[in-house]
């Protein structure tokens, strides 16, 4: 069987359509929006407070990724706690961590450096975090990131660079469609 390179009948052999500049920002935006699992609001809120930061900051798609790497869901997934960023953020949400001694619920809370990142010592015995110490021990946290799975807390040491971020997009791209 010979597979063709296009849809069968005689209207698939037409020439596919170049996608619009408009077309590429807007899927540049949705890939990274959806990456962090935000909602629309929330990410033009970000985008649009490192845009207005543009003579101050020197490095602006570093200034935005540290805003989104710098949630507490993003730090929590980051530290190995959830195996995704959704569940990261269900954690959050259900007050199962611990910054600076304080119990926090907001998976938006944006973190600092020297901010210790603790399970809840309630929640410890919780089947899910039981099973996890075993899985952290071997674990390897980015270098921004202090990992101690003994006392199932991390520590943020410093802040992440583009290398570590590895950004999903362009994100040159979405500060063009939201400068419109």
């Amino acid at each position: 069987m010979v597979r063709r390179p296009y849809a069968p009948g005689k209207k698939g052999k037409r020439r596919t359509r170049s996608v619009s500049e408009y077309g590429t920002q807007l899927r540049e935006k949705q890939r990274l929006k959806h990456f962090y699992n935000l909602r629309e609001q929330q990410f033009k809120n970000y985008v649009r407070a490192v845009l207005s930061k543009k003579g101050k900051a020197e490095d602006l798609p570093l200034q935005l990724m540290r805003t989104l790497e710098g949630r507490l869901d993003s730090v929590v997934f980051r530290l190995g706690f959830a195996p995704s960023r959704t569940g990261a953020r269900q954690l959050v949400g259900h007050k199962n961590f611990l910054v600076n001694g304080k119990a926090v619920d907001v998976p938006s809370y944006q973190v600092r450096v020297k901010d210790v990142i603790a399970v809840s010592p309630a929640k410890t015995k919780n089947k899910y975090f039981t099973n996890l110490q075993a899985s952290l021990k071997k674990f390897k946290a980015p270098t921004w990131l202090v990992l101690d799975p003994d006392k199932m807390e991390g520590k943020v040491t410093g802040q992440i660079s583009m290398e570590e971020a590895s950004p999903v997009g362009d994100i040159g791209i979405v500060f063009e469609f939201y400068a419109r």
